[in-house]
């Protein structure tokens, strides 16, 4: 399978690899790519199952972090590399961090899960017969992209590439999505992370940035201050300045609180 992506600034030495979250594409990244392509090589795929790639399916974050893997290596092997990823794209960047623990450079996780949900990969097919449907409903979706910041100028976007997803990509990342935890390689990993965090969202998502803090010697962890499940999309502006200014070894940014090393794994109330 060709994986479909987009590049921006070629000409650049260093690259960042943008990993969007399930059901959206490569478009949540657009604000980040305008600002980041002056100075970065910028690339942008549309994850098996979604938006340009949506004829093909989505098989599991392990499939997706080795053809993500093998696009940086056959093509790209003299440059730096830097990941940056969001929700299902972030477990991507887990799992490849893991498969080749020399390949990148750094990476950014935002809004990561890595506590398995009880029960939750056994309950994604009778709950997907339930509400299927409701992805053709322009009320539903609605509400759906404003739950992850989609603004009015990308809903049609949106929901058009919603109503495109199959019943079967769609069970297959709910499934690898409620199912993900650190591999057992993660703690071996040298690659420098900064792990994000929304501080309106759940308290698994929370105890999950904690978790892949305290298992990573070279990690640094924030919570960002006012922001649930979506903060590339809910503030791209602020986004990219955290960004770049972990980039170039900058402090905790306002706005922002710094996640402490725990002696054994947080538990956020």
């Amino acid at each position: 399978m060709v994986l479909y992506y987009k590049e921006f600034g070629q000409e650049n030495d260093e690259i960042i690899l943008f990993l969007h979250g399930g059901g959206v594409a490569g478009w949540m990244w657009d604000k980040q790519v305008q600002y980041f392509k002056e100075n970065y090589h910028c690339i942008v795929p549309d994850l098996p199952g979604h938006g340009q790639n949506n004829e093909s399916e989505f098989v599991s974050i392990e499939d997706c972090a080795f053809q993500l893997i093998h696009l940086l290596q056959e093509q790209h092997e003299d440059k730096k590399k830097i990941v940056v990823g969001f929700s299902l794209g972030a477990q991507i960047a887990i799992q490849m961090l893991c498969i080749n623990k020399s390949l990148i450079n750094c990476a950014m996780i935002n809004s990561a899960l890595v506590r398995k949900i009880p029960l939750g990969k056994q309950m994604v097919k009778p709950s997907l017969k339930l509400t299927y449907p409701f992805i053709k409903s322009r009320t539903f979706s609605k509400l759906q992209a404003k739950t992850l910041y989609i603004g009015e100028d990308r809903f049609e976007q949106y929901f058009t590439e919603s109503n495109q997803m199959s019943l079967n990509t769609l069970t297959r990342v709910l499934e690898e999505n409620m199912s993900f935890h650190i591999p057992f390689e993660y703690s071996n990993v040298k690659t420098r992370l900064l792990i994000t965090v929304g501080d309106k969202e759940k308290k698994v998502m929370k105890n999950s940035a904690g978790d892949l803090l305290n298992k990573h010697d070279c990690a640094n962890a924030i919570t960002i201050s006012g922001i649930g499940h979506g903060i590339p999309l809910a503030a791209p502006e602020f986004f990219n300045d955290i960004l770049e200014n972990w980039l170039k070894g900058g402090n905790v940014l306002t706005n922002t609180e710094e996640i402490k090393r725990s002696g054994s794994t947080p538990e956020i109330n």
